[in-house]
């Protein structure tokens, strides 16, 4: 099989070296997909925690650098932002669940700016499986869409099974990236 046109032997051939790692990474996303579609509330609120942990972590940090390097400027900008990522992380961590209607709507944000960029990305790579992410594209916009449509109704359950969703169509485009890439030639 000859390299896609438009395509520079550089990437053909870096992809065609690494695609046991694309297909590794296709399973895996496959994987915490269906554990995700499994118990979807378990997966939000998880989300929200995972989340409110690094908020708190980056704000402590961020609060320690601050102090440490108080004479390069920006100061006060630092310290309010070390402050508000301490608030917001333990707020997250105190009441998960209210984190999560508020995530929700960010998701949806999400979903339907991530679902243009991939549609984007793969209507201007002519890569091979590059289908399967504009596939991959047009099913997260839906969900941002459906998303934005529930909210905040659906704030406890809807991120679980949109992540579940999503890391299922990107586990998927990723092994059928991997076996298309695995056909290309090894020296181009």
């Amino acid at each position: 099989m000859s390299r896609p046109v438009g395509m520079p032997a550089a990437i053909a051939g870096e992809l065609r070296h690494n695609w046991g790692w694309l297909l590794a990474l296709g399973v895996l996303l496959l994987m915490l997909g269906i554990v995700a579609l499994v118990d979807s509330v378990v997966a939000t609120v998880t989300s929200a925690l995972v989340f409110g942990w690094i908020l708190l972590l980056a704000g402590i940090i961020e609060g320690v650098q601050t102090f440490r390097h108080r004479g390069s400027g920006h100061l006060l900008l630092h310290a309010l932002n070390a402050v508000l990522a301490v608030v917001v992380g333990f707020m997250l961590l105190r009441n998960p669940l209210a984190g999560a209607v508020v995530m929700t709507l960010l998701l949806a944000i999400y979903f339907v700016v991530g679902g243009v960029f991939r549609i984007v990305a793969g209507w201007g790579v002519h890569a091979p499986g590059r289908g399967w992410v504009i596939l991959n594209g047009i099913v997260t916009l839906v969900l941002g869409v459906l998303i934005w449509a529930q909210w905040p109704a659906s704030g406890l359950w809807v991120i679980g099974l949109f992540i579940g969703i999503d890391l299922i169509v990107v586990g998927w485009s990723q092994v059928m990236t991997a076996l298309a890439v695995r056909s290309l030639p090894m020296q181009i």
